[in-house]
């Protein structure tokens, strides 16, 4: 058995690294598959970002309260979890290509099922498959990436691979927005029609995706392809520990303002606020977050130490301020309460992509990344579990004032998890 570290990045001093080791394909053809799994991603999003579009459509219909539709979220999370945990060993043994097409078909199967619920507790079951499904994506496609890409570009490749799921969000919100305004708000087309688009994803990436299952140089040197009792090895490596707790109190705040965004400005908007104009003011979140990936992931090729613990602390306390004040601004006007949440996502989904990026393929290597990817997601998404039956009681409770100072103080903790964060490479111990 070898020690995690020998499959993990070998980078210089400065954490950056070396710039000799060559591209495993030509650098055209590396980029046109990371845009087809990107566009995979965000195909899986069509299908999950849906329902926050579709909540208080369906609340509606089944004339039940916010903290009975957040037992939908909740168990869903749940499902997730789980997932992460179990497909991540299965994805590194089974390869990327295998899982991502059966995450495809899986997402789109109970996509569809779930738009034909006819109770609440029947919705809850399709959309929990779904999510369970659906969380062996991530796992699946930073498995490939590691293939064609040389490290000294894989903390850029990995940010652009993040953008699946940003500009998955963004989409998601603004297609179902447009398929609810052009059904009269018919929540089963919200929730049924991103399956159809999603089929025809999973077309092209049989196409076009190639076989990752052949074990490379490395890893046969390294000791031949994953073994479950690889994750023995993984467990003794503790800045793994840090970054699960960081995900746990991260993904709770992050998850959460992604569920509920749509319902804050309806609610808070007034009775003139449309379900449609709440969706497309709530899309700002994902697209700065765009920018705030790219810029990290290029930043954190290129930072020491010591300025990438301070940027993340400094970042995290930013955003607990604006995640706290954010109710208020609407005595301001709508335009500043979407700069707002536009700056919220640009520094939350930068630091979002790195746990299970960047830092998973440093920790676990080619040869371990899906399951150290899926420890670190199962972790956050435990956390998840509180964004709904929970947070709804909140919000029935004190309404999105009291709920936005809980987010703000999970992100505080997280700001103080990012204190015992070390940045340097395992393969440096």
């Amino acid at each position: 058995m070898t020690d995690p570290a020998s499959t993990a990045p070998v980078r210089n001093s400065s954490g950056q690294a070396p710039a000799g080791d060559p591209w495993p394909l030509p650098p055209a053809r590396s980029y046109f598959l990371l845009g087809c799994i990107v566009l995979a991603y965000v195909g899986v999003y069509l299908c999950r970002k849906n329902f926050s579009v579709g909540l208080p459509l369906i609340q509606k219909s089944f004339g039940v309260e916010k903290a009975q539709m957040g037992l939908v979220i909740s168990y869903s999370a749940a499902a997730y979890a789980i997932g992460k945990f179990i497909f991540g060993p299965i994805i590194d043994k089974l390869g990327g290509r295998l899982c991502l097409l059966a995450v495809l078909v899986g997402v789109a199967l109970f996509g569809a099922l779930g738009s034909s619920a006819s109770s609440l507790p029947m919705l809850i079951c399709f959309y929990t498959a779904n999510r369970f499904c659906g969380s062996a994506g991530w796992g699946s496609i930073i498995k490939l990436t590691p293939r064609w890409f040389p490290q000294r570009r894989m903390a850029l490749a990995v940010a652009f691979l993040s953008l699946s799921f940003v500009f998955g969000g963004a989409c998601a919100l603004g297609f179902a927005g447009l398929i609810a305004a052009w059904t009269r708000n018919n929540w089963r087309a919200v929730m049924g029609v991103p399956s159809i688009v999603l089929f025809a994803i999973f077309l092209f990436c049989w196409r076009v995706i190639p076989d990752d299952r052949a074990i490379s140089a490395e890893e046969r040197t390294a000791g031949g392809g994953f073994n479950f009792g690889y994750v023995r090895q993984l467990l003794r490596i503790p800045q793994l520990w840090v970054v699960l707790a960081i995900a746990f109190s991260f993904y709770l705040m992050r998850e959460t303002f992604n569920d509920w965004t749509v319902d804050f400005i309806k609610t808070e908007g007034g009775a003139h606020m449309t379900l449609n104009a709440a969706a497309l003011l709530s899309t700002p979140f994902d697209i700065a977050g765009a920018l705030g990936i790219v810029l990290l992931g290029w930043a954190f090729d290129h930072m020491s130490r010591l300025v990438r613990t301070v940027a993340l602390v400094g970042s995290l306390l930013l955003l607990a301020a604006l995640i706290n004040y954010l109710p208020f601004f609407f005595h301001l006007g709508l335009w500043q309460v979407e700069t707002a949440i536009g700056l919220i996502g640009f520094l939350s989904y930068g630091p979002y992509s790195l746990l299970a990026g960047v830092l998973a393929i440093e920790i676990g290597g080619k040869k371990g990344v899906s399951t150290v990817a899926g420890m670190v997601d199962s972790a956050g998404y435990l956390g998840t579990v509180l964004a709904g039956r929970e947070f709804g009681k909140l919000l029935d409770r004190g309404g999105y004032v009291l709920g936005f100072h809980v987010l703000a103080l999970a992100t505080v903790v997280s700001a103080a998890l990012c204190l015992a964060l070390k940045s340097k490479p395992r393969s440096e111990s």
